[in-house]
């Protein structure tokens, strides 16, 4: 079971680094290599969907969930098939798109890792695992954006997508120090289980790392400067990769985030008011593309608001049908981009009745990004809404969802309207191309998905997606939430198609507006800010860090001249006095030495020899001496002898 989990990952990973290895002479094999190994791991994400298997491979071995371990459980299930199913269909969707003298080997390694990528993120259940994920998902995201480096922007809208990114990725960084500090563990489950301050920093850094991959406010606009890339990248970005893996990561850390409380209460709210606020964007863009990537970050939006508020099964739900909706989208207007050379809204006035494949299968999935029962987003708009406990939470969530028809329904009334004037449907027309039937069939696809979800909204299917999800129990709609949200839906869409079909210079003017330019927001990633705050720490560099170092080391200075002072004085003066009465009491040692004990021993030694020498002198060896001695020494005995008594 572990070797397909591995195969699932490890298949594209291989495959990418060697397309990229090889470079323009894997060209013309690149784009079937990749649909077989997409299709291979479709077939290999149902396997390991039903398996659920486990796999580990040490890395650093000291310290628990230190290994890059992948395990599949419900929510990674879901999601692995969600990840491999539009990867096949946009590889697809790239394999017809792209000029034929692209780079196709580089453009398809680059595409293979960063599907690689992101299986592993949402498989990941260590952090080193995740870490290891999250940076070649954002690497690639920017070899991918910045894909015609030679054309003009394209290069610095990879580099501000990759900047911006990876800056709220360092909070990852910051949550992996904090779960090892406060559990010793990199498993991330344990996470929730973090005390005090430590679980507060964790949930910071997880939180800045989520809403900056998912272009959530404030971080919002880099998502602008990523539709300089290509459509197909555009494709897969949007819907089941990159600006998904923040939501996905939230619902993942709910428990952490609920832990702390203020952190699901920041999620919620900075979910809800970029579903509104970029809804609002989205509906003054002029630019079909730049619509849907606001509509990208205003739909992840709720996804956001469902991990905040508990939704998880909600926020999932929504996750997976706003990527076939999105998906589908982008391959449409990849498509038309492709055959008419435009990308302005009103440029591509009836392109949904010039092209009637492509065109139908758009329809379905802007009507499901509007909301329109019975269709996807209807749905998981509402299962997330069902979980909101706050009356301002939820009419700012109603709120973004209204808007949410509305830009569908700018959408909508532009390509489903009729030519006015001179123009005319001819293919043959110069500039224009046929859609290619592999376009119009993937596009058919994803709009079948987009309709399809909508089953969620039946609550058999609801309680099933919640039990593969282990959230039994989370709320869901009523029937009268359900139909009310609909009827508001079709009014909003019914009102907009109205306006811009009949007073189109109100939207016209709402596009020449701050919302047009994204609100701003692109400023907040200019260079000048950052150069102004750079400034600022330059200034309190020098007048206060700077300062309070020299004064630390001036102190420093005088404190080891006092030192040195009490060193020479007091420390040096009793050492030398010491080594003074040291000598001295030496030398008295050695003159008591010499004159009394040396003079005591020679005195002792002498008197013993002279001793010897006196009791040598009667050893004579003569008998008569013995004799005459023996006769003295018993006279000497005899006479003391009567003395004494």
């Amino acid at each position: 079971m572990s070797a397909a989990l591995g195969a699932l990952v490890l298949l594209p990973a291989l495959s990418g680094t060697g397309l990229l290895v090889a470079g323009r002479r894997a060209d013309r094999a690149a784009g079937p290599l990749a649909v077989a190994v997409t299709g291979a791991g479709a077939a290999l994400s149902a396997w390991v969907a039903g398996t659920r298997p486990r796999l580990s491979v040490p890395f650093l071995g000291v310290i628990e969930g230190g290994d890059l371990r992948l395990v599949v459980d419900g929510l990674s299930a879901v999601l692995v098939v969600l990840v491999a199913g539009i990867a096949l269909l946009v590889t697809v969707f790239a394999l017809a798109d792209l000029p034929a003298d692209a780079a196709r080997g580089r453009f398809f390694g680059y595409l293979l890792l960063f599907v690689a990528a992101m299986l592993a993120t949402v498989t990941a259940a260590t952090l080193p695992a995740l870490l290891l994920a999250w940076e070649v998902m954002g690497a690639t995201s920017y070899a991918l954006i910045g894909f015609r480096w030679e054309e003009p922007g394209k290069l610095a809208a990879g580099t501000r997508a990759f900047v911006t990114t990876r800056a709220g990725d360092l909070g990852l960084y910051v949550a992996g120090g904090a779960a090892l500090a406060a559990t010793g563990s990199l498993v991330l489950a344990d996470l929730a289980g973090a005390d005090g301050g430590w679980a507060h920093l964790a949930a910071a850094g997880v939180l800045v790392a989520a809403l900056g991959k998912s272009a959530q406010l404030p971080f919002s606009a880099w998502l602008s400067a990523a539709m300089q890339g290509p459509s197909p990248v555009s494709a897969l970005l949007h819907s089941a990769t990159m600006v998904a893996a923040g939501g996905y990561l939230l619902i993942r850390m709910q428990p952490l985030l609920a832990a702390t409380g203020w952190a699901a209460t920041a999620a919620a709210w900075a979910g809800a008011l970029t579903a509104l606020v970029l809804g609002a964007v989205a509906l003054a863009q002029s630019h079909l593309k730049q619509l849907l990537a606001a509509s990208t970050a205003a739909q992840i939006g709720f996804v956001v608001l469902a991990a905040g508020v508990g939704a998880t099964a909600g926020g999932t739900a929504q996750l997976v049908a706003h990527a076939a909706v999105k998906a589908g989208l982008f391959v449409a207007a990849g498509a038309w981009l492709t055959a008419l050379g435009t990308r302005n809204l009103a440029d591509l006035r009836g392109a949904a009745r010039r092209y009637p494949g492509i065109g139908a299968a758009a329809t379905v999935a802007a009507l499901a990004l509007a909301g329109v029962p019975p269709l996807s987003l209807w749905a998981t708009k509402d299962e997330v809404l069902a979980g909101v406990d706050g009356r301002a939470l939820t009419v700012v969530g109603l709120a973004a969802a209204a808007l949410s028809a509305a830009y569908a329904g700018r959408i909508l009334a532009v390509v489903l309207a009729r030519p006015t004037g001179d123009e005319a449907f001819d293919d043959e027309e110069p500039g224009t191309r046929r859609v290619p039937a592999l376009t119009t069939v993937v596009a058919g696809v994803l709009a079948v998905f987009a309709a399809g979800l909508g089953v969620l909204a039946l609550p058999a299917v609801a309680e099933q997606l919640k039990a593969v999800l282990g959230a039994e129990g989370q709320p869901s709609p009523g029937l009268g939430e359900l139909l009310s949200s609909g009827a508001l839906a079709l009014a909003v869409l019914g009102l907009t198609i109205a306006v811009v079909s009949t007073r189109p210079a109100v939207l016209q003017q709402l596009s020449r507006g701050p919302l047009g330019s994204w609100a701003g927001l692109g400023r907040l990633l200019s260079p000048r800010p950052a150069m102004a705050l750079a400034r600022a720490l330059a200034t309190v560099d020098d007048r206060v860090v700077d300062r309070a170092v020299m004064g630390v080391a001036a102190g420093a200075r005088r404190l080891a001249a006092s030192a040195s002072q009490a060193d020479d004085r007091v420390l040096d003066g009793a050492v030398s006095a010491v080594a003074s009465a040291t000598r001295g009491a030496a030398a008295g040692a050695a003159r008591m030495d010499a004159g009394v004990v040396d003079g005591a021993v020679r005195g002792t030694a002498r008197a013993f020899r002279r001793a010897g020498s006196a009791a040598r002198r009667p050893q004579t060896g003569l008998l008569h001496q013995y004799y005459a001695q023996a006769v003295v020494g018993l006279g000497v005995l005899l006479v003391l002898l009567l003395v004494v008594r």
